[in-house]
This record gives C-alpha cells, sequence and structure tokens, in this order.
C-alpha cells in the first residue's frame, strides 16, 4: 500500500518532531523542508524516511541541533569549515554560502566541509550556488558509513559516496547531476525493505559473491517498524558501472573524506559526512559570454538525438523537476511501512498533533 501526503502538511509533521529533540523553529523547519524536498524530487532515498535515523542521531549526541561552522582555515580562494557534527541541513548551506562569496570575488574558490551531520540530496546544494550563478562540483564522503563493495570484491569497503556537479543556466533551471557512486542509494534499499520500489536483482552481492535485489542481504532480518540497521547483513551494495564507478567512490573517499580531514570511511568510526566542493564563476573564465549561449544549443541538439521506442532524452535535472510538478499536485508518495514508522518515530519524540491524513484517488 502506498499512501500519498501533502507535502506542506509533511514538512509540518516532520519540523514538530525536529523541534521536540532540541532544534529551533527555524531549524526543524529548514531540515523538514530539506526532507520533503528530496521526496519532490524523486529522491525519496534521501527523503522523510531519514527523519527517523536523524532523531536517533539527536538523542545519541551523533548529531547536534543548532551549530554553526567553525573556520579552520581561511584565505580568499579556500576555507577548510568544520560542521562540528551539526544536522547537514544547517552547517553545508553555511559552507556552500562561503564559497559563493569567494568564488564571486575570485572566480574560483575551494571549500573543505568535515563533519557533518547527514547532508541530504547533494543536489540541493548544487542548485543553491547555480542560484548564485555558479557552478559546482561536489565530492562527499560518509566516515564510518561501510555499504559498498569495490569492483571486483563482495567485503565492504566505500560508503555510498556521492558526487554532484551543478551548472547554472540563464533564464533556465540549471544542469544538476547527482548520484550516488553504488548501484543504488542505501535509502533506496531502506525504501525498498518497507514495502517501496523493489531493488534491481543485481544491486547488491553477498559473501558468497552472488547477487540479489533482496534489502535483508544489506540488513539482516526484517520486521515492517523495525530499525534498519546495515551492521546486521553480510552482504553489501555494488559500485556502479563496474570499475569506472568505483573509482570515483574511491575518490570521493579521497577528496571528500581523506582531504576534508573528515577522514575516510572505516569499521568502528563515528558517522559523518565530508564534502570537498569547487566553486567556478562562468562569466570570470570565459569572459566573451558565450558559454549560456552555447550550452543553450548544444542541449538543444543533444536533445533532438533519435530515441529507442518508449525512450526520451533527458538532461539532469529533467527528472527532478517533471517529479516535483508531479508530486507537488498529487502529493508525496510514501510506502504504508515507510510512513507507520515515520509516525512512530515523531510519536516516540512528544509528537502528539494529528497524523496528515493521506490523499487518496492518486497514482505514483
Amino acid at each position: 500500500m502506498t499512501v500519498h501526503i501533502r507535502a506542506d502538511a509533511l514538512r509540518d509533521f516532520c519540523a514538530e518532531a525536529f523541534e521536540h529533540v532540541g532544534c529551533s523553529f527555524e531549524e526543524a523547519r529548514r531540515v523538514a523542508a530539506s526532507l520533503v524536498d528530496a521526496n519532490l524530487t524523486g529522491h525519496d532515498s534521501h527523503g522523510v524516511i531519514r527523519m527517523p535515523r536523524y532523531l536517533d542521531w539527536v538523542r545519541s549526541g551523533d548529531i547536534v541541533p543548532g551549530r554553526t561552522i567553525e573556520r579552520l582555515v581561511d584565505t580568499p580562494v579556500i576555507a577548510v569549515v568544520d560542521g562540528r557534527s551539526g544536522f547537514g541541513q544547517t552547517v553545508a548551506p553555511q559552507a556552500v554560502d562561503l564559497g559563493v562569496e569567494k568564488a564571486k570575488a575570485m572566480g574560483l574558490a575551494a571549500i573543505s566541509l568535515r563533519n557533518a551531520g547527514h547532508v541530504g540530496r547533494v543536489g540541493e546544494w548544487a542548485e543553491r550556488a547555480a542560484a548564485a550563478g555558479l557552478i559546482s562540483i561536489h565530492f562527499v564522503n560518509a566516515r564510518g558509513s561501510l555499504l559498498v563493495a569495490p569492483f571486483g570484491g563482495f567485503e565492504r569497503r566505500l560508503s555510498t559516496a556521492p558526487f554532484c556537479i551543478g551548472v547554472p543556466r540563464e533564464d533556465a533551471p540549471p544542469v544538476v547531476l547527482d548520484f550516488a557512486t553504488s548501484l543504488v542509494a542505501e535509502g533506496k534499499v531502506n525504501v525498498a525493505s518497507r514495502g517501496g520500489k523493489p531493488l534491481p536483482p543485481d544491486a547488491l552481492i553477498g559473501p558468497d559473491g552472488a547477487l540479489s535485489g533482496d534489502p535483508a542481504l544489506l540488513y539482516g532480518p526484517l520486521t515492517p517498524e523495525g530499525p534498519r540497521n546495515a551492521a546486521l547483513g553480510a552482504g553489501a551494495i555494488r559500485a556502479f558501472g563496474g570499475h569506472k564507478g568505483s573509482g570515483l567512490a574511491l575518490l570521493c573517499e579521497l577528496l571528500g573524506g581523506s582531504l576534508t580531514g573528515n577522514g575516510a570511511t572505516g569499521p568502528g568510526r563515528k558517522f559523518a559526512n565530508g564534502m570537498f566542493s569547487l566553486y567556478v564563476d562562468p562569466n570570470q573564465v570565459e569572459p566573451a559570454h558565450v558559454f549560456d549561449s552555447d550550452m543553450t544549443r548544444y542541449l538543444d541538439w543533444f536533445r533532438q538525438a533519435r530515441t529507442l521506442p518508449g525512450e526520451a532524452i533527458l538532461t539532469p535535472g529533467e527528472p527532478e523537476r517533471s517529479a516535483r510538478a508531479r508530486r507537488g499536485e498529487q502529493g508525496v508518495p510514501l510506502p504504508g511501512e515507510a510512513w507507520a514508522s515515520i509516525v512512530a518515530a515523531a510519536r516516540s519524540v512528544g509528537v502528539k498533533r494529528g497524523v496528515p491524513s493521506p490523499l487518496s484517488g492518486t497514482k505514483l
């Protein structure tokens, strides 16, 4: 069963839960809005299904509400900042805004963020930079998250290691490429484990080398409302694209982890996101100002390629915009089990408001 919840009602419900664990009104709404926006764009793996885990991290002290970044290195072009275990949705935009400020002044900036809580959908931060007219490139790792097997192996050695690039356009939505370097994001395994979209049959690999789409291989035995703990599973997620995806994941660990000072992932390490980001002002790199017009010409020609039956050629960011329009009207679709776990988590921290009523007559 799938329920559809209005986005504004879902934001309010999740925000109240975050207030109950110590977030200010503004921070609670910012975190909730970020999660719901991930759902609206079709990235359910980074949406409200993560709310119960965020609440657990606050209660355990792994995330601390109300943090601001600490600047450890600050030059005209480079900044190294510590998120101090703050919500990713609080400290990541602070780091992005710092990169925008420096790149606007110097044409180029590099920002190294360490010790951030889960930063959510990385494309949100590329969109933030693009709204300011800047190209951005992001390498992200998750210290302490061991989920992915490198190409040719079956033991976990990598986090899902997201990679993202955002390119602004004049009078048009940006081009935003945003993906986990694993074949599927861990959140998609979580969604599938709660009755959502099934995994591809080759998304996971077991200790015997056999491929599978069964979420229990990653989490161990499953119960409808029980937590999802990847430490209890025997298998791993596969890297996407064979040796190419595995190599890009390794670089995300080295740049987002080792270079930032966050630390590449490994067993027994406390969870934190690291993000190494580059910001480029195209107006200073290409002073003749033909970048946007040539990009428009090429994108139009790119889309005009002949397609296979039933297929369409899309540029990065188009599926998200389409999903946002559809889900904004029809509501955010959530598997029934996932919705039950979200409601239970909210109740566990003292939320007493009525549960938002599902919309009726809608489809995915």
